[in-house]
């Protein structure tokens, strides 16, 4: 039987990966501020991205997401191994985007990934320490130009 803490924890986690899809889906990049730690890691390279910290991947998810006029970031099935105030994910997403073409006209596609998570309790609740986006699969991908990396946005 779970204690009334690991249901809290649970809760928690499950509302802070919430926090992170609607902080994406609405463009909301300083509402990631409420999602990672201040020096948590990123990386989503697998899935063609970039990796760093939230302030670089706050600025880099600000252009790469331009072309791309409607997403949403599903989450669901989380497998979590709870150890005090520390605890590791692995969830499921999955990502339907809509591409503009030049032509103005929009191709749905479709990303399935898992989030593998490092998280710890802060003063502040649960928060992700480290994020790693596992690729899954793609469906009826786009032909798209490649997404701007960090250092080119720096220039």
């Amino acid at each position: 039987m779970m204690s009334l803490q690991e249901i809290s924890d649970r809760l928690e986690i499950q509302d802070l990966f919430s926090r992170y899809s609607f902080a994406i889906d609405e463009r909301n990049w300083d509402g990631l501020d409420d999602v990672f730690t201040p020096d948590a890691r990123i990386d989503y390279t697998e899935t063609g991205g970039e990796k760093g910290t939230v302030s670089e991947i706050k600025s880099w998810l600000a252009t790469a997401m331009k072309r791309f006029p409607r997403f949403q970031h599903m989450v669901a099935t989380t497998k979590l191994e709870l150890n005090g105030d520390e605890a590791k994910s692995r969830t499921i997403l999955f990502n339907p985007m809509v591409f503009k073409k030049d032509d103005g006209t929009e191709q749905v596609f479709f990303i399935g990934l898992w989030y593998r998570d490092k998280l710890v309790r802060t003063e502040k609740g649960w928060r992700i320490s480290e994020r790693y986006e596992e690729m899954g699969y793609a469906y009826n991908t786009p032909e798209m130009p490649p997404i701007p990396e960090m250092a080119d946005l720096s220039a």
